[in-house]
């Protein structure tokens, strides 16, 4: 799991939305798995949050994320969709800033990272699937 002096570890204290994700990717793993299935992932288990959700897929060689979905309150706020893009191709404006870093750090340490900036925080949850993390699970609410 990531390590606590990461500049992304998530704090004791997140804010409620977010809490509620991480609660959800948690209840996702099966018996001792520290990560749980991305098959298992349903986000219409997170009907209140599925306008502030977002799935990165991860390729390994080389490292780079997608996003696959984006919800709208996200496209709303940046301005523009950037589903099926990838993270070094966007502009690094609210609220997807060091989205890049933040999902290198997710798939090195193998476990949640958190990173809040002026008006907004995010979590970035792993998924393991065909024998790596293949899918990052992602939210981002006003703080």
């Amino acid at each position: 799991m990531i390590d606590p002096y990461s500049p992304f570890s998530l704090p004791a204290d997140l804010p409620n939305n977010l809490a509620q994700v991480v609660d959800y990717w948690k209840r996702l793993r099966r018996g001792e798995n520290a990560i749980p299935f991305s098959d298992d992932l349903a986000l219409s288990s997170l009907p209140d949050m599925s306008d502030k959700l977002f799935l990165l897929d991860v390729f390994a060689n080389p490292a780079r994320c997608r996003f696959s979905q984006i919800g709208s309150t996200i496209t709303d706020c940046y301005g523009v969709n950037v589903a099926g893009k990838f993270a070094d191709e966007i502009e690094a404006r609210a609220p997807l800033n060091h989205v890049g870093a933040q999902s290198s750090a997710t798939v090195e340490d193998r476990g949640p990272t958190f990173y809040r900036h002026r008006g907004y925080a995010r979590v970035m949850l792993p998924m393991w699937g065909g024998g790596r993390i293949d899918i990052i699970l992602g939210a981002v609410v006003q703080s």
